[in-house]
């Protein structure tokens, strides 16, 4: 195994979550910004292949074995938008309030407001790992018109959950950590690493 590794993402709500799902392995987490490691361009059009871009990266420029997550929120009614984009769904810079009010916009006077989380997680034991560590997970809900909640981070408070009543935003921490699509994604990469320690 290994007692450190380099989380490929400068996102503080991501660097928290990460820390608290790693913690039981005794895992240092260290965000790759304080490393000085520039952000990775994702130019692809998937999940897994921006997650692999990324770890490969964050691993090249540290030494380290790296972690990387490419997740975001896919709307039934605008064909899996803004999916990989989520992000930069409203263009640059990277606006959580910008994203979510476009996404809002977009949904005017659509039937359907299904949407699902997704993150694809890769570990990756050096830059040029031929056999990356890759989990995945998916979290159903729905588009809320209006925000709620104080927790969680970007289109968290409009992703409504159905079976609890209340968006990813309202949720306790532990909570979300714990049904979210990247906990889900990151329990089942535990459970490799596990299997092959």
């Amino acid at each position: 195994m290994f007692d450190k590794l380099v989380l490929a993402s400068n996102n503080a709500g991501k660097l928290k979550e990460f820390s608290a799902l790693l913690a039981p392995l005794g895992v240092e987490v260290i965000p790759q910004g304080q490393l000085n490691v520039p952000e990775c361009p994702e130019p692809h059009y998937t999940f897994l292949e921006n997650a692999l871009e990324k770890a490969r990266h964050a691993s090249r420029m540290t030494g380290l074995p790296a972690l990387a997550d490419d997740s975001g929120i896919c709307v039934e009614a605008l064909a899996g938008a803004p999916g990989v984009r989520s992000a930069r769904f409203a263009g640059d810079p990277k606006s959580d309030e910008r994203n979510n009010a476009l996404l809002v916009e977009k949904l005017q006077g659509k039937a359907s407001r299904r949407a699902w989380y997704t993150c694809v997680l890769v570990l990756v034991r050096h830059a040029d790992d031929p056999q990356p560590i890759v989990a995945d997970g998916v979290w159903y809900g729905e588009v809320a018109s209006t925000p709620s909640g104080s927790g969680g981070f970007g289109y968290d408070p409009y992703f409504y959950l159905p079976s609890h009543g209340c968006t990813v935003a309202d949720l306790p921490a532990e909570e979300k950590n714990r049904i979210s699509h990247r906990g889900q994604a990151m329990q089942a990469l535990l459970a490799k690493l596990k299997a092959q320690a």
